[in-house]
């Protein structure tokens, strides 16, 4: 009965909203809804006027800044109603005469909180939220991905994929731009793989998926941004929170503890996740024909294990209410092990037959540092605001591989490879942004940004003096230094008009690139400076009903990467190598997409549809040397991509929410190379699902399931397959909801799954096929204590009325 009321004052809200422009203008009513606790806008509050016999006679919701306004009311008396999911209702009332304008001024909005134990547990949010400018993925609900890392998380995320060597796509494109809160790292331009496994899951609050960035962000990421908000503490008082996972491919353990008091708050993390057990097997069939036509076989054992830690400092201060300083220190420890065991390869000549056994080790070890300021100051005219950023992120990274060649009848051993490519990647960057209220709804926004890359890429060839010798340089293969220096210089401007129920963010941002480059030894390399001028637009409407409507464009730039640029020739496998084009040029992007968020009764429908067109396209092409296969980044010509996203969130009962939804696209590969033997055409669909379901038990008990597909992925030359994942996990709180106990199983219906990669061009085709084996069992434990107490409103005692 409770629902089907509340679903007859929504539908009279939307008739009402509808009908309202026939009826003469009488009164409006105003105002801003800020959270009590963080004294921010509660966006896309709920604003209900109901008259004195509780019926609903008008409405609207907040826009971003939380403010909101009511126009053609009647006079007479009311009740305002101002609601949100998470927060306590409020309920004023309020008197209206002819045409007279009511100011609400500042409504605080209460998160529904209970005090068990003197540790504050909050209402949840839905999983997904969508916003103007972004996507947001509240990973806090989500109990499936305890004990994994970020890796696990972004799978879960709308319009995001990832491939089973832990590579992101943001619909389709790899090119994407990976922020921790909003700060970029070292670590994600090497290797977005890399630093997802350095995140544990159970510290993501939020991912958020920008596709369409305003001229503030940097023009880098071609396919959009993606910034994972990591948790933070709001609280007076001291808090401890431990978690600890053990499972059949993975554990780890994370200790999380913040202090705050006054002005003045600290935070220290630490997490460490050892893998192991990761096994599967491969196999490849290729022939090449450059001089001749050769044909190859190769068959494996695959394993890998490995360690990752994280280990975080934060540190802010108030130094008045209108002047704060904030400072982190992120440091990071990687060592990974790959193993390819007992890789048999034949090799067929025209007038021979050649085989091998060999063993394959490749390391990837690493550390990186991230260190950032940040200052804001406020002024007394609201919205006025300065902030100044300086970061300082380092990266060392040392891959390998070692090859050793066995005798294939009793398997002792004849020879022996290796390589080593030591390198660091650092960032430099600072970063000033002002933003002015020009009127009630005007803003203007501008600032300025310098960015000094350095990427040094050492690598040298081995081959030992004989089988159990020491190695020497293998002076038969190049071994030498790469070192490669960008500068980013960028200014930008952005404004902001809000009119009623329409808000435009237009801005434009250009970035100047000056390159030094060269190798060991040798005078630079030319590579010309370039500038570019990049636009953004949006448009978006509320609708009356509460529905959104939202266009965009803008254009995006992409720089070649320390993989992409790297000399260094990867062959841990002999006959398939990967090797970096110092040469590559940046790629552009133009990006336009048309979005919708309804609502059909209870659930909640975002549906959106986007183009996006890339010249100097960076693709992997595959040449062929001797009989082997060498992947090399090239600018392949175009890219263009077609495609749709739906995502439904239906809450089927107070206690099952079930929510899904596709992301599916079209793409179109062409090479304009002159090369016969590369110039090719490729395309096709690509279709993504999901499905992610929460029921709440009584007594403390929670169930949650997820599953996914990901269609085929196409490249130039061909395309690759990606397994279907499925996980479910039952959570029990306990000790007064400070501490919880959970078992996960993931791929339990299909322990072991095929991916499948398909290339083929004039010079050769290849089938290579890793079977993996997935199935994991897993067991959490969290637990969180301390004295904690609603944090105050940030008024501080000083005088601070006057800008300083």
């Amino acid at each position: 009965m409770m629902r089907e009321s509340v679903m007859k004052k929504v539908l009279f809200i939307l008739f009402a909203c509808v009908s309202g422009s026939l009826m003469a203008q009488k009164g409006s009513v105003s105002g801003t809804v800020i959270d009590s606790l963080t004294q921010k806008p509660v966006e896309y509050a709920t604003i209900a006027i109901l008259n004195l016999s509780n019926k609903p006679i008008n409405g609207t919701i907040c826009d971003e800044s939380g403010k909101f306004l009511v126009d053609k009311v009647d006079k007479g008396s009311y009740m305002l109603v101002v609601s949100f999911v998470g927060y306590t209702t409020q309920k004023i009332s309020i008197g209206i005469k002819d045409k007279n304008e009511i100011n609400m001024g500042t409504i605080t909005l209460a998160p529904s909180v209970k005090m068990l134990h003197e540790v504050v547990v909050q209402g949840q949010r839905t999983l997904v939220e969508e916003k103007p400018d972004r996507t947001i993925y509240n990973a806090e609900q989500d109990a499936t991905t305890k004990g994994g890392d970020a890796t696990d998380v972004l799978k879960r995320v709308p319009m995001l994929t990832v491939d089973v060597d832990g590579n992101v796509s943001l619909r389709g494109s790899a090119n994407v731009k990976v922020l921790i809160n909003n700060k970029p790292s070292t670590i994600s331009a090497n290797s977005v793989a890399d630093a997802l496994k350095q995140i544990p899951a159970d510290m993501i609050k939020t991912v958020e998926v920008i596709t369409s960035p305003s001229a503030k962000y940097d023009a880098e990421g071609s396919g959009g941004i993606i910034n994972i908000v990591l948790k933070k503490n709001t609280l007076e008082g001291t808090f401890l929170n431990t978690d600890v996972t053990a499972g059949s491919r993975g554990s780890n353990m994370g200790v999380n503890t913040a202090y705050r008091k006054g002005k003045m708050g600290f935070s220290l993390g630490a997490f460490f996740r050892p893998t192991y057990n990761v096994v599967g097997d491969f196999s490849n069939e290729q022939v090449t024909r450059s001089n001749q036509t050769t044909y190859n076989t190769q068959s494996a054992h695959n394993r890998n294990d490995g360690a990752q830690g994280t280990y975080t400092l934060v540190w802010d201060y108030d130094i008045n209410k209108n002047n704060s300083l904030s400072t982190s220190l992120r440091y990071g420890t990687r060592n990974q092990n790959s193993y390819q065991d007992q890789l048999f390869t034949t090799t067929q000549y025209p007038d021979s037959l050649k085989t091998s056994l060999q063993n394959i080790r490749s390391t990837n070890v690493g550390e990186n540092v991230d260190a950032s300021l940040s200052y804001t100051k406020k002024f007394a005219k609201k919205d006025r605001e300065l902030n100044f950023l300086g970061i300082f992120s380092h990266n060392n990274q040392t891959n390998g591989y070692v090859i050793n060649t066995l005798q294939q009848t009793d398997q002792t051993l004849l020879q022996r490879n290796k390589n080593e490519n030591p390198g660091y990647t650092q960032e430099n960057i600072l970063q000033l942004d002002y933003q002015e209220p020009l009127h009630e709804n005007h803003l203007l926004e501008f600032g300025g940004k310098t960015t000094m890359r350095n990427v040094q890429s050492d690598y040298t060839y081995y081959i030992a003096s004989d089988p159990f010798g020491s190695y020497l340089v293998d002076n038969s293969r190049a071994s030498t230094g790469f070192n490669y220096n960008q500068s980013i210089s960028a200014a930008y401007a952005s404004y902001t008009l809000s009119v009623n129920e329409y808000t435009l963010k237009a801005g434009s941002r250009y970035e100047y690139t000056n390159i030094q480059a060269h190798f060991k030894g040798q005078p630079n390399i030319t590579i010309p400076s370039y500038g570019v001028l990049v636009p953004s637009v949006n448009l978006s409407r509320k609708l009356k009903n509460g529905n959104l409507l939202k266009v965009s464009y803008n254009k995006r730039i992409q720089r070649p990467n320390l993989r992409d640029l790297n000399p260094n020739l990867q062959a841990s496998n002999p006959k398939s190598a990967t090797q970096g084009n110092p040469n590559l040029k940046p790629e552009y992007t133009h990006l336009a997409e048309i979005a919708y968020k309804t609502n059909l009764k209870e659930a909640t429908i975002n549906l959106s549809a986007f183009m996006r067109y890339n010249t100097n396209d960076i693709q992997p092409a595959r040449i062929i040397r001797n009989d082997t296969i060498i992947s090399i980044a090239q600018n392949i010509g175009t890219e263009a991509n077609y495609g749709i996203s739906i995502f439904v969130n239906v809450p089927v009962s107070e206690k099952f929410t079930i929510n899904g939804g596709t992301d599916t696209f079209y793409r179109v590969l062409k090479n304009n190379s002159n090369d016969l033997n590369l110039n090719s055409t490729k395309q096709g669909l690509t279709p993504n699902f999901r499905l992610f379901g929460t029921y709440n038990f009584s007594n403390n008990w929670s169930f949650q399931f997820f599953g996914s597909y990901q269609g085929r992925s196409y490249n130039l030359q061909g395309y690759r397959t990606s397994p279907i994942n499925h996980s479910v996990s039952v959570k029990k709180s306990i000790w007064g909801k400070n501490g919880s106990i959970s078992l996960g199983l993931d791929n339990f219906a299909a322990p072991a799954y095929q991916v499948r990669s398909q290339l083929s061009s004039a010079v050769l085709d290849q089938t290579t096929k890793n079977t993996l084996h997935n199935f994991i069992v897993k067991a959490s434990f969290s637990y969180k204590f301390g004295r904690v107490t609603q944090a105050k409103k940030k008024e501080l005692v000083e005088d601070d009325s006057r800008e300083n």
